[in-house]
């Protein structure tokens, strides 16, 4: 049994068949084998290749550049849709498209645009954004990367951490620091796999098994001068900018994991007899159920606003951090409860409520944590008082 949201007012026909799109492929080619996936670690680069052959890798991409050309609020949907059926799939598209495509697109180069940006929409490459590092985490301006220029550009040397899709990348956006301490010593710029970049085994992790995460280490890589990414020293501004846009994908990947919490717990407990009849007739069992629900609805309206802020230019770096903090908590919740509703299959992995709730952790981390997004919250409030 399925809990379906009524459709959000307002859409589009582009961003209703985005939608559409998602939701059948991954009911069809995902959900089946996620199980199966994750018990292998298996990342699914087949099925990656395929969502870029449905432009769904590069929906924010303008069809100049082989994409769709779509906005915000349809990649939410897209996320959505993915989490719902694998959340560690529904990250790889997340990264192609906000974290890669989006600085690209913000500061790149003619150049740089009609190099990558075709091969990203198609899934002919994979890309990563290579901001983390084993000391420089929430703290980005603290970053120790280092490029030293050189005759024709610089010489990258150090270490990234957590790096999502960087075992399957091919084009890297990196962040070093080319100038003195502090934010605006640092530079972005893009790299294929060379000399002086190794790519670090997969880092085991509690959940997303689909999902590759690697260490970057760096030892004198060479980054043409052609290959800045935007204006020297303002590396750091890109990187909080593309992580604006970035927050509401995690915001709606963490409502499609709580979606699929939701629909496992109705389902479960609409068939298991206890006591003479279904478990869903137990005040217990059904008021935390309804309680989600009211939840999960409450968590998508504040993504597609955040995502609808965005689309309309207006700023939505607050509006994003919101509906990260309270999605994120919400996901765990739902998967807390569908595990909880479950009992002790709940705590099997025969049943996929375990894998939520391993799922579920990360969104209140990754992109900035939930604590960051209360600064972000607190001082779009209250301004250099919260400073």
């Amino acid at each position: 049994m399925t809990v379906e949201p009524a459709e959000p007012i307002g859409l589009s026909e582009h961003q209703r068949d985005a939608w559409h799109l998602a939701r059948d492929f991954a009911q069809n080619e995902i959900a089946p084998h996620a199980r199966e996936w994750n018990r292998d670690h298996h990342v699914p680069v087949e099925v990656f290749r395929k969502l870029g052959e449905l432009g769904l890798l590069g929906l924010t991409i303008p069809e100049r550049y082989g994409g769709p050309g779509l906005d915000a609020t349809s990649l939410a949907l897209v996320t959505e849709e993915l989490a719902r059926a694998d959340a560690g799939t529904s990250v790889a598209v997340a990264v192609q498209n906000g974290l890669v495509a989006s600085p690209i697109l913000r500061a790149g180069t003619d150049a740089q645009k009609d190099e990558w940006l075709p091969r990203l929409a198609s899934g002919e490459v994979f890309g990563c954004y290579a901001l983390t590092e084993p000391d420089a985490g929430s703290d980005t301006a603290s970053l120790r990367t280092r490029a030293e220029a050189t005759d024709d550009g610089w010489s990258v040397t150090g270490s990234k951490m957590w790096i999502t899709n960087g075992g399957v990348a091919e084009v890297f956006v990196i962040f070093a620091r080319t100038g003195g301490e502090g934010a605006r010593g640092i530079s972005a710029m893009l790299s294929t796999k060379a000399d002086g970049l190794t790519v670090g085994h997969e880092i085991p992790k509690l959940g997303l098994h689909t999902s590759s995460t690697v260490e970057l280490a760096f030892d004198g890589l060479r980054v043409p001068r052609e290959g800045l990414l935007g204006a020297e020293g303002e590396g750091l501004k890109l990187a909080l900018a593309t992580l604006d846009g970035g927050r509401i994908t995690v915001a709606a990947q963490a409502v499609g994991i709580a979606r699929a919490a939701l629909d496992l717990a109705v389902s479960y407990a609409g068939e298991r007899q206890a006591f003479g009849g279904p478990i869903a007739r137990f005040q217990g069992v059904h008021f935390p159920v309804a309680e989600i629900a009211a939840k999960i609805d409450a968590a998508r309206l504040l993504t597609l606003h955040a995502a609808g802020l965005r689309d309309a230019g207006r700023p939505h770096g607050a509006a994003g951090a919101k509906a990260k903090l309270f999605a994120s908590s919400v996901a765990v919740q739902a998967a807390d409860v569908c595990v909880q509703t479950l009992g002790g299959y709940g705590y099997s992995a025969e049943y996929d409520a375990e894998r939520y709730y391993r799922d579920a952790k990360i969104t209140e981390i990754y992109e900035g944590t939930s604590e960051i997004q209360r600064m972000v919250i607190a001082r779009d409030l209250f301004g250099a008082a919260a400073r």
